[in-house]
């Protein structure tokens, strides 16, 4: 085997490494959440009235609203990649800082939202809330925690577009070897679905 060859070869195996290895690492997350999930259904069919009235709380106009987003910016990050594969660098560079300006669009969404929760005194271990019965003490918890944890991976996934925006405009992303991008649309993607979950959990629990 020549030397360039070789190269080829070990090439192609980090590469397989890198999806592999990303593939897993969606694995565990979604064993994360795949347990608060259950922990909500548990909890919801001991306190379904309680939960019932936790949901009709909260705005599921604006959780409509970011579904809407989240899924606009799983479109732009999938044609994106389709634009690096046409070397339409440009276009692909364009797209991903859609990408995550439509995920921070959604952020301050989010980050409204909790501040009139947090204006009206509900928020974890407030006086307000341990004033509740258990069910909606259990249902806001349950709410502040995974609309939270989700939204720390939406931040992270900002910063990786960001980055991967970055390397894409340099040419250190290319048609030829784009597995870094993909890995991270790969992570985008799940950040969509998970959400796609908490919508009918919180917003529409009533």
């Amino acid at each position: 085997m020549t030397e360039g060859a070789e190269h080829a070869e070990h090439v192609h195996k980090d590469r397989e490494a890198a999806k592999i290895g990303m593939w897993l690492f969606l694995f565990t997350e979604m064993l994360l959440f795949g347990g608060l999930f259950i922990l909500y259904s548990a909890y919801r069919s001991r306190y379904p009235g309680d939960f019932h009235r936790g949901g009709q709380q909260l705005d599921y106009v604006i959780g409509v609203v970011n579904t809407l987003i989240l899924l606009t910016s799983s479109l732009t990050m999938a044609t994106s990649l389709t634009a690096l594969a046409q070397r339409q660098r440009r276009r692909a560079v364009f797209l991903l800082t859609t990408t995550v300006l439509l995920g921070a669009v959604f952020l301050v969404n989010k980050s409204f939202e909790w501040s009139v929760k947090f204006h009206h005194g509900i928020y974890p271990s407030s006086p307000e809330l341990l004033a509740r019965p258990p069910g909606e003490i259990l249902f806001f918890g349950l709410y502040f925690t995974m609309t939270g944890l989700h939204g720390l991976h939406v931040v992270a996934g900002i910063a990786v577009l960001s980055v991967m925006t970055f390397l894409v405009a340099r040419g250190r992303i290319t048609a030829e070897d784009p597995v870094k991008l993909v890995n991270a649309g790969l992570y985008w993607h799940l950040i969509d679905v998970i959400w796609i979950f908490l919508l009918p959990l919180f917003y529409l629990a009533a």
